[in-house]
């Protein structure tokens, strides 16, 4: 299994996200493998226009976003401040992440085109994105430019594999 992309934020479109292969894995921290083209990806980049918003107030917020490939549901964590899984880490760099997700949380709005970087994720078989990264865009171009790189580096990167193309 080729892992050059491994921790990579891989720019896809929401169909080539969505028809990764999973693979269960024996590890807790990743307990699905994905795959494209025999590539371990984990992270990725995506971007079109929100669709949906579903807000559990100091939980989560889901959202799916749209690219016109596809629908990707992203989940954005906002349990920072309560989290075990935070408790060990310094309460003032705790604070930083957990004010960062309120303000992605602002943000994401029905309507907007929005860029998001994340890892990807399986939940109740379906693949999700657990949102790091939120970036709103104001370019009316910019959708079209990352369809022309999600196709140039599909082309160029990630079909290509040691030793020749696929």
């Amino acid at each position: 299994m080729d892992q050059r992309l491994q921790n990579t934020h891989v720019k896809l479109l929401a169909f080539d996200l969505l028809s990764l292969a999973q693979t269960p894995s024996f590890s807790t921290y990743d307990p699905i493998i994905f795959t494209r083209k025999n590539t371990t990806i984990s992270r990725t980049e995506i971007l079109g226009v929100i669709t949906s918003r579903e807000l559990k107030p100091n939980k989560f917020l889901k959202f799916t976003i749209d690219d016109g490939t596809g629908c990707v549901t992203c989940v954005l964590w906002l349990n920072q401040l309560t989290s075990p899984y935070f408790s060990r880490r310094n309460p003032a760099n705790v604070k930083l992440i957990a004010d960062m997700a309120a303000h992605f949380a602002s943000e994401i709005k029905i309507g907007v085109v929005a860029r998001v970087r994340g890892r990807i994720a399986g939940y109740r078989g379906a693949v999700q994105v657990t949102v790091s990264d939120v970036v709103v865009e104001r370019d009316p171009n910019v959708e079209a430019f990352h369809w022309l790189d999600c196709i140039r580096l599909a082309r160029n990167c990630y079909n290509v594999v040691a030793g020749g193309a696929v």
